[in-house]
Formats: structure tokens, C-alpha cells, sequence
């Protein structure tokens, strides 16, 4: 009996390490590739500014297919645990033939196909990880924000070592790491977290909630996706803006971003402990005001040490953004842990589909600094939205 009871204890705790360690590891595959993947397109593709916009906004439609696809089908069956690992895998193989193929659009097509599944990884996992919460009975808000704070760890990391890799070693051997993490990932899905198979039940309940709340639903969809813009505005343009325009190092960039993901953590780690005191919707429009003062420093900043500081409103915005958003749209979506997850991570991809179309069409026609004007007025829109949302 006493070793029967160990065991009981210890499970719990094996199986949230597991959640950390494939959060953070989902985390590094993305941050692997993400930053350094405009570089990419145009030293390594040779595709112009446009093109790169374009390829942004078609791996943007491409992965909300996709995700819909398997959000829609994990809600009602089978086991989320075997989908995780199979986006694994396919996320893995994409990085592969993005390590050693060089023609647009066949990565534009198949590559981003493969890439797609990977990315759901994701949010597949935190779908799972509120599902394990409330069966546990443990505190789904402050564990969602403590595995948020995995994803910003690795991006902490990623961005520099991404950079680092491409710029010493080529763009292949950053590629072939993003595979191992993928491979890793998928490796600790298969073997440590747990399986929760659908009842219909679970179901039934899941079609009459999104009813009651469809208005404040499609409010934050939007708030969310004007601040995802803005963010996909950034990351696509800061590396070329830079190295184009202020002449300064490449891997400033990746300096920028690790910066503004280490600095998310203690951000999301408070939000989710005052999120029950001041509530998500003051935690979000707090987050929509620090990007507001982000993008307009980002029109009149241009030294190394004074953008780096500029992070700290980076941090707040995205930091609320990515641990808050996605608790608001579950709890306006009782009962679809998948499908509200993954709404909120679809705002991600419909932001990537503007951003890459507005980015590279202001780059090609204006410059790299005009699109910085078109990320703020994407905040403004989302201050407009997130002023008009009810508390849930």
C-alpha cells in the first residue's frame, strides 16, 4: 500500500514536468525557425520583399486549414495525445526540406503544409493541458501561465541561438535542430503525457456554449488578431529594417527577441496571478496600451541600447497577449478546450495573412520603416475592439 501510494503522488508531478519540458521544446522548434525565416527567404530563396509577404501570408492560410481541421476533430474524437505526436513528427519533416531545398514554391506548398502540423503541436498541447487541469483539479490559470512562461524561455533562447546557427554554420544545420527538438517532442508526447479520449458528452455541451457569448467571442477574435498583426509586422520587418536601413547587425535581431520573450515570462507569471483579482479584460487592455506607447517608440527609436530597452512594452504586450488571450477565449468557450485554444492561436495565423500582405507591399513601395506606422494603426483597432468587450 505505501508503494501504490508513492507512486499515486509522484504521477502528477512527472506528467506537469513532461507539460513543461513539451512546451518549452514546442517553443524552441518555433523559435528556431520563425525569426531568422524572412533572412531566409531573402539571402537563401532570393525572393523579393513581395514574395516574402506573400509566403508569410500563404503558410498563414495554409496552417489555419489545418489547424481548424484537427481542432474540429480532436474536440469530438479520438486521442489528443497520438494528434500531438503525429504534428511532431510531420513539423519535423518539414524542417527537413526546408534544410536542403531552396525553391519557393515548393516550400511555399509542401514545406509550409508540414510546418503547419507542427505548429499545432501547440496548441493541441495546452488544449490537453487544461483538460489534465480540470480533471486534476489544479489551478488551470496559473499552470496555463506557467507553461506559457516555457514558450518565452525558449524564445529567450531561440532567437540568438537560430541566428547564431544560420549565420556560422548555415541555414541547413538551424533547420536540422528545429527537427531534433520536433523529434525530441514528439519522443516525450508519446511516452509521458496522458491520454483523454473524447466522451460524447463532453461533446453535446461544447455546441451550446459558444452561442452565449458569440459577440464578446468575435470582439476578442478581433482584438487579438490586430495585435498578432502588429507582432507579425514586426518580426517580419525588424531583421530587414535593420540590416537595410540602420546598418546594424544581424544578430541584434535575434538579441531583440530573446530580450522581449525573457522579459514575458515574469509578465505572464503576474497576469496570472492577479488575473482572478483585476480580470482579463483589464489585463488585456493594459497589454494593448503598452503596445501602443511599443510601435509609436518604434517609429522615432533607431540605437541598439534604446531598442533593446524598448522590449520592456514588447514584453507586456505580447506577454499578456499570448497567456491572458487564450484563457479568455476558453472561458467564453466552456467545454471546447481545443477549439478555443486554437481560435485563439488561428488570431496568430489570420495576423501572419495581413501582416505578410501589408509588410511586404509597404517594404517594396515605401520602406521598412513606413510598415512600423502600419503596425500601430493595427493597435488602434485592437484598443478599439478590446473597449467594447464585456469582463467574462
Amino acid at each position: 500500500m505505501p508503494t501504490s501510494t508513492a507512486v499515486t503522488r509522484r504521477s502528477p508531478d512527472l506528467t506537469s514536468l513532461a507539460f513543461l519540458v513539451v512546451a518549452f521544446l514546442t517553443g524552441i522548434a518555433g523559435a528556431l525557425q520563425t525569426p531568422t525565416l524572412s533572412l531566409f527567404l531573402a539571402t537563401e530563396v532570393q525572393a523579393r520583399p513581395s514574395m516574402v509577404g506573400l509566403f508569410f501570408t500563404g503558410s498563414a492560410v495554409i496552417g489555419i486549414l489545418v489547424s481548424q481541421f484537427l481542432a474540429r476533430r480532436s474536440d469530438q474524437k479520438g486521442d489528443r495525445k497520438s494528434l500531438i505526436f503525429l504534428c511532431c513528427m510531420l513539423g519535423a519533416l518539414g524542417c527537413v526540406l526546408f534544410a536542403w531545398n531552396r525553391n519557393y514554391y515548393l516550400l511555399l506548398i509542401v514545406g509550409v503544409m508540414l510546418t503547419s502540423f507542427g505548429s499545432t503541436a501547440n496548441p493541441q498541447m495546452f488544449a490537453l493541458a487544461r483538460e489534465h487541469a480540470d480533471r486534476t483539479g489544479r489551478e488551470a490559470v496559473m499552470f496555463s501561465s506557467i507553461l506559457r512562461a516555457q514558450v518565452s524561455l525558449a524564445w529567450v533562447i531561440g532567437p540568438p541561438i537560430a541566428f547564431a546557427l544560420a549565420l556560422g554554420f548555415g541555414f541547413k544545420v538551424m533547420y536540422l535542430a528545429a527537427a531534433a527538438a520536433f523529434i525530441l517532442c514528439g519522443v516525450l508526447v508519446w511516452k509521458m503525457l496522458p491520454s483523454m479520449r473524447k466522451t460524447q458528452v463532453t461533446t453535446r455541451a461544447t455546441l451550446e456554449a459558444p452561442r452565449q457569448n458569440r459577440r464578446d467571442t468575435l470582439l476578442l477574435f478581433m482584438a487579438c488578431t490586430f495585435m498578432w498583426t502588429a507582432n507579425g509586422m514586426y518580426l517580419i520587418n525588424m531583421p530587414l529594417y535593420m540590416v537595410h536601413e540602420l546598418q546594424l547587425s544581424e544578430k541584434l535581431a535575434g538579441i531583440l527577441m530573446g530580450t522581449a520573450a525573457g522579459l514575458e515570462i515574469p509578465t505572464m507569471l503576474i497576469a496570472g496571478m492577479v488575473a482572478k483579482r483585476f480580470g482579463k479584460r483589464f489585463l488585456m487592455r493594459c497589454a494593448v496600451v503598452a503596445g501602443l506607447l511599443f510601435y509609436f517608440g518604434l517609429l522615432f527609436i533607431t540605437g541598439s541600447w534604446q531598442l533593446i530597452a524598448l522590449q520592456l512594452l514588447n514584453a507586456a504586450f505580447i506577454g499578456v497577449l499570448a497567456g491572458i488571450g487564450m484563457l479568455y477565449f476558453q472561458d467564453l468557450m466552456p467545454g471546447q478546450a481545443g477549439a478555443a485554444t486554437t481560435l485563439f492561436t488561428n488570431t496568430t495565423r489570420v495576423g501572419w495573412i495581413i501582416a505578410g500582405s501589408v509588410a511586404g507591399v509597404v517594404a517594396e513601395i515605401w520602406s521598412y520603416h513606413a510598415v512600423f506606422y502600419s503596425a500601430l494603426a493595427m493597435v488602434v483597432g485592437a484598443v478599439l475592439c478590446l473597449w467594447k468587450l464585456k469582463d467574462a
